[in-house]
């Protein structure tokens, strides 16, 4: 069974048995796309991280959106994501930092996400190091909660004052907007 690829790192040579892609992000894939309820879900920012990283690599582009912000949803662009996904040779992942408590519905992962570059293969590996933001959301519908990630890239026109996006009650100035 291939390993899970969100447990290789160039970094991670001590590693002498990866975690099987079956046993670690799969049934978190599995379990939202073949079912929006989602009965399996990632119990930590990172646990969500690491699955998102592994549906880049997997080609699994309703997974990225559908566990981004309900709010920011429908403003990805489903194609973009498979394009870049599939043009990129992703090559490992290396979490640096989870600050699980950011505030009371709020964590951040910093991560490097090991590449090399599709369109010249002499330029070795690259990393892309980012700190993203996730949400930890609760449903209206079965009171359950469900982490999402925060994207920054996503345009939202909302003013400071207004309710904040993740549906929380709070302004959006106290809120996700200390995090966009």
């Amino acid at each position: 069974m291939p390993p899970c690829p969100c447990q290789v790192s160039p970094k991670l040579d001590f590693l002498t048995k990866p975690v099987a892609y079956s046993d670690c992000c799969q049934p978190y894939h599995d379990s939202l796309l073949n079912d929006d309820t989602a009965t399996i879900q990632a119990e930590t920012a990172e646990r969500l991280m690491r699955s998102r990283y592994s549906a880049f690599v997997m080609l699994k582009p309703d997974y990225i959106v559908k566990t981004t912000l309900p709010a920011q949803q429908d403003f990805l662009d489903i194609n973009a994501i498979e394009s870049w996904a599939r043009a990129t040779n992703w090559a490992g992942l290396e979490i640096l930092e989870h600050t699980a408590k950011l505030g009371k519905r709020h964590a951040q992962v910093e991560f490097e996400a090991y590449f090399n570059s599709s369109e010249n293969k002499d330029d070795g590996l690259k990393a892309h190091h980012e700190r993203s933001t996730f949400l930890k959301v609760k449903s209206r519908a079965d009171n359950s909660e469900r982490w999402y990630f925060l994207d920054p890239t996503v345009e939202i026109n909302i003013s400071q004052k207004q309710p904040c996006i993740c549906g929380s009650g709070e302004k959006f100035k106290r809120c996700c907007g200390l995090y966009v």
